[in-house]
């Protein structure tokens, strides 16, 4: 009987223990650091504790190996201690209270308990109801105050403190530093009586956490020794503030590093886009293999690899992790986040996928906005739309991801139903939508809804202005280009690099390249795209030697041309023929400059040779290429052959060439008839004239437009549709209203 009722007990112990070191495993309070295991003992306490069976739980004590009583004292405050950092208060309050006998040790367990679980009103409570305090428990309390945001209760609480040593010291200041007053902190550092290391570390990092790393590095230069917390706080610091190399020199001044040092300095490089740097740096790392890297320094190397481009280095690093056992030790989620966000930029989103669904109960809004924008990024909208609808939470993010999703591939209506029931609009998500209208050509609703931005008191971006400009120099809508332009130095103090770019950019499209000009002669700094728009605006006003001067001086500055400067420069030499040196600036491209022409920079010297007459040079040309020709080669040549016999011969042969490739090519057909009319041959006219209409070849009609009284009138060759169309008519040719 009694080994039966001996054995439920224990089946419900047993029971009792795993259940509750189950629940306190996943409690998130415990989720970063290993809790103190329990003891048989322990738990057999825990349980009668937890079940208010006090006597039981004395009766337990008593049967308990005997010691002497400070021996007593010393193993039950231990065990106080391992139930108030596992969760169970109440149950080391109710060891307390069972005791036979405490020390000042022994409150100060029960104190720091009440602290550690937030119960602040009960620590404050019992801390005046102790029969003795000492520093710790004066320390403890007011650090709970501090922990709680009680800042005036902890700061009277320290003044009326009776005595207190430098962790005391510390603590308040690393206090006072949590709930943001630096400045009262260094005023309790200054009368520190004595400091050691970690006073003048926690003030550094605390200037650090506010970005004032020059105050930081006076401290840091005072110190006669620094430790590894020093260097590594330092280097952060500096890394956070965007001054990487300042950074990277006090690595590697450093005596002595370990891995969180490593780690530092590579997160610095990634989070400030020097992403080679970081990869190289993990290389030299890894070098050593006693160093082993931890959650913190994949999830650097993930973003890394991602801002590279490398796929095979980042599936590497994502081995390593599952090698390593990484990822059971991701309790806040980072280094999953991290990973779904590589392979979603890779677009390997089976992988990410994957990844996303092990962790789906505890995806954070990161996650999902990467998944929304790998699926993007792979054309998969269907794909992006069911993770947009089941996430749980959704941000400006995701709906300005799904946004611009839709519209980069024409789907504006979806774009705007999306936009319209968006609950919060910033600018980013006001200028997605003015972008994407411009992009699909949908001008005149880009410029409406900029003013409804406005209206609704939405202070654009510079990215928002630059698109318009952009809209206004595609539609040459120089009195837009204006007021936009008037708007901006009315409400920006500060023009930054893009924005000149695109007033450079539409200025030149709009026919006005003195102003364009005016305002890049006066930019503080120049990018390549600075002068490529000038080049460019040069170059289509047919200004060659202008164009060749900013070339020229583009190179002075030290700037290396890419493949579109070369294409501006070769086009504004074929406006003017200067052919010798479109030919020489041609051959430097890929004998010094190592940029291989492209097929715009081919038809760019076929124009070239064509325009100056030399046809047959154009053909030799055409026929040395290295690759076979494409329809804009074959199109080119023929766009450049006249009326000769020679010129028609050629035009023939490109004609017939581009038909085989485009049988419906209308242009092809034209020229060619035009060739046939001009030589005398009407029949063969006639004929290809009646095989295009059999064919249904029809030529696109050229259109030009003008906007008058803020409305564009469109107009295409032999269209008669525009309701003044007559009187047009009348006025361009004379024509009476009678006739």
């Amino acid at each position: 009987m009694r080994a039966s009722s001996f054995s439920k007990a224990s089946l419900s112990l047993i029971h009792y223990y795993l259940l509750h070191v189950r629940s306190f495993q996943s409690q998130p309070i415990f989720s970063n650091t290993h809790y103190s295991k329990l003891t048989f003992n322990d738990s057999q306490l825990l349980y009668f504790l937890s079940n208010h069976r006090l006597q039981e739980a004395r009766n337990l004590l008593d049967k308990m190996p005997q010691r002497s009583n400070h021996a007593r004292v010393i193993s039950l405050t231990s065990v106080i201690s391992k139930f108030s950092r596992n969760g169970f208060i109440n149950e080391a309050k109710a060891l307390f209270e069972i005791m036979p006998e405490r020390n000042i040790v022994s409150y100060n367990a029960l104190l720091s308990g009440f602290v550690q679980c937030g119960r602040i009103s009960e620590a404050r409570r019992f801390f005046e109801e102790m029969p003795e305090r000492n520093v710790v428990s004066w320390t403890s309390m007011f650090c709970g105050l501090l922990e709680s945001g009680r800042v005036c209760e902890a700061k009277r609480f320290f003044d009326d403190m009776p005595e207190k040593n430098v962790v005391s010291w510390n603590s308040m200041i690393g206090g006072l530093i949590k709930n943001g007053d630096l400045e009262e902190a260094r005023l309790v550092f200054d009368v520190m009586p004595v400091r050691n290391i970690i006073s003048l570390n926690t003030m550094i990092a605390g200037y650090v956490e506010n970005c004032r790393m020059k105050e930081a590095r006076v401290l840091f230069e005072e110190m006669e020794d620094r430790n590894v917390v020093t260097w590594t706080s330092m280097i952060a610091g500096y890394c956070r503030a965007g001054e990487v190399n300042e950074g990277y020199c006090l690595f590697c001044r450093m005596p002595e590093r370990n891995i969180v040092s490593w780690t530092a300095m590579i997160g610095g490089f990634t989070w400030n886009s020097f992403y080679e740097e970081a990869l190289l740096l993990f290389i030299e790392m890894n070098g050593n293999y006693e160093r082993r890297p931890n959650s913190e320094t994949f999830v650097s190397l993930a973003y890394a690899c991602a801002g590279m481009g490398f796929p095979c280095l980042g599936k590497q690093s994502h081995a390593q992790v599952i090698v390593a056992g990484l990822e059971y030790d991701d309790y806040d989620g980072r280094l999953s986040r991290s990973l779904i966000q590589m392979y979603s930029v890779f677009g390997i989103m089976n992988f990410a996928c994957y990844i996303f669904n092990k962790n789906l109960n505890n995806s954070a809004v990161q996650s999902c906005n990467s998944m929304i924008n790998g699926y993007i990024r792979i054309g998969q909208l269907e794909k992006a739309q069911h993770v947009f609808d089941i996430s749980p939470i959704r941000d400006k993010i995701s709906w300005t991801s799904m946004i611009d999703g839709y519209l980069s591939i024409g789907q504006v209506s979806r774009a705007c139903h999306l936009f319209n029931n968006m609950p919060e609009r910033d600018a980013v998500a006001w200028t997605a939508m003015i972008s994407g209208y411009v992009q699909n050509e949908l001008f005149i609703e880009a410029t409406n809804l900029f003013l409804e931005m406005r209206a609704q008191g939405v202070f654009p971006l510079n990215a928002t202005y630059s698109v318009l400009f952009g809209a206004a120099g595609a539609t040459a809508n120089l009195d837009q280009g204006r007021q936009l332009h008037c708007m901006l130095v009315k409400t920006r103090y500060e023009f930054d690099l893009i924005l000149e770019n695109s007033l450079i950019s539409m200025y030149a499209k709009c026919g006005l390249i003195d102003d364009a000009y005016s305002i890049f002669s006066t930019m503080v700094s120049r990018d390549l795209v600075s002068w490529n728009s000038m080049i460019m605006g040069f170059s289509h006003h047919g200004l060659a030697h202008e164009a060749l001067k900013i070339f020229y001086a583009m190179l002075e500055s030290g700037s290396h041309p890419n493949s579109v400067s070369f294409l501006g420069i070769l086009s504004a030499c074929s406006h003017v023929g200067l052919i010798s040196e479109a030919l020489e600036l041609f051959k430097s491209m890929r004998n010094i400059y190592r940029i291989q022409p492209g097929l715009e920079h081919y038809v760019s010297i076929i124009n070239l040779l064509g325009r100056a007459g030399r046809v047959e040079e154009a053909e030799e040309f055409v026929m040395s290429l290295p690759f076979e020709p494409d329809r804009a080669i074959w199109g080119a040549l023929l766009g450049v052959c006249g009326f000769s016999e020679t010129d028609a011969e050629i035009a023939k042969h490109a004609a017939k060439k581009l038909l085989e490739l485009d049988p419906m090519n209308a242009p092809a057909h034209v020229v060619l008839c035009n060739m046939y009319a001009a030589r005398g041959l009407h029949v063969a006219e006639q004929k290809l004239r009646k095989e295009m209409g059999l064919k249904g070849v029809r030529k696109v009609p050229g259109c030009s437009w003008i906007q008058l009284n803020g409305r564009v009138h469109m107009f295409k060759s032999g269209d008669k549709l525009h309701p003044q169309a007559d009187k047009i008519l009348s006025l361009l040719f004379g024509i009476s209203d009678k006739s």
